[in-house]
């Protein structure tokens, strides 16, 4: 008698510990390159900090260190361990899209964070988290305009715009935002140049060294991010170049001490904390079966050196 119902007490435990795991979902991210800069690491900590913070929740958390073929290879190889939904940071919005495509044959919600891919494969991705990258780059065609306008050179002003990665969506929607906004709020403003400047600091200060060599005139400096915008920065002070107007886009804590010591102008307000966790906030709740929009959006103000204190310093 005993001996059965301790079996019986067993068999509960087994049934228990089963359903326990069934409800457990797995959930798979793929990011774009979290070395590359202090953004990408702390949206990587973020998330695996919101993770375990939620017991209904496993994770597999990997890194494509910023090449296509390796994040194509972690897809696959999330759909080989039939993970419950797939997020991905995508490394080149067109080149995952037959690797999305995949997941999404084989029954996967994929939720693509932070960067959009490209507009041919959102009929396989169930939601984008992340911020309105056109609305960023339009935001900082006005931050840069309204400060021209203080200083009366709206009408003849040069401007030199650094971008990100090619071929990487945020940075193509931030540029076109920019691009786009600038010449409807100030007309008579030229861009007369752009170039990549891949994310990276150490680049953005050559490229804008090639720039102050190239032009005579420069009045400001558009730049995807700050990381590329402070390398800018660095650049025109080795020169001795003053006046120029430094705007760039998710407000980096080296873009906030440069605001806050004058050199730098304003950028837009992210935050990679808020990014990660929106991002597996997603991907659960398409899991739990709620309905989402296909866009989901947090909002990224407006920083300026005007209302910087009401904005906490960035922790990356």
């Amino acid at each position: 008698m005993k001996l059965r119902n301790a079996l019986a007490a067993t068999t509960a435990l087994v049934v228990m510990a089963s359903a326990a795991s069934a409800e457990t979902m797995k959930i798979g991210i793929t990011q774009n390159n979290v070395g590359v800069d202090s953004y990408q690491t702390t949206y990587e900590k973020a998330f695996i900090e919101a993770a375990d913070a939620n017991d209904a929740v496993e994770t597999v958390v990997l890194d494509a260190g910023g090449d296509v073929a390796r994040q194509i290879a972690q897809m696959e190889d999330l759909i080989q361990q039939e993970v419950d939904a797939i997020i991905i940071w995508p490394t080149n919005g067109e080149a995952v899209i037959p690797a999305v495509r995949k997941a999404h044959q084989a029954g996967i919600p994929v939720v693509v964070t932070n960067s959009n891919i490209a507009e041919q494969g959102f009929d396989f991705v169930k939601s984008f988290s992340g911020p309105d990258n056109i609305t960023q780059g339009a935001r900082s065609a006005e931050i840069m305009c309204d400060k021209f306008k203080d200083m009366g050179i709206e009408n003849e002003a040069q401007v030199v715009h650094i971008t990100g990665q090619p071929g990487y969506t945020t940075a193509i929607e931030r540029a076109k935002g920019f691009e786009d906004r600038l010449p409807e709020v100030c007309p008579n403003v030229t861009i007369v140049d752009t170039q990549p400047g891949d994310w990276n600091r150490e680049k953005s200060q050559q490229v804008m060294e090639a720039f102050l060599v190239k032009y005579d005139d420069i009045d400001g400096v558009y730049a995807g991010d700050d990381n590329m915008g402070v390398g800018a920065l660095n650049a025109a002070k080795a020169a001795g170049r003053d006046g120029i107007i430094f705007v760039g886009a998710t407000n980096f804590a080296v873009g906030y001490e440069a605001m806050a010591a004058g050199d730098y102008w304003g950028s837009i307000y992210q935050s990679p904390v808020d990014d990660a966790r929106a991002a597996l906030q997603t991907a659960i709740d398409i899991l739990d079966g709620k309905e989402l929009p296909f866009l989901n959006y947090f909002d990224t103000p407006k920083i300026t050196q005007e209302n910087m204190d009401e904005f906490t310093k960035p922790v990356f």
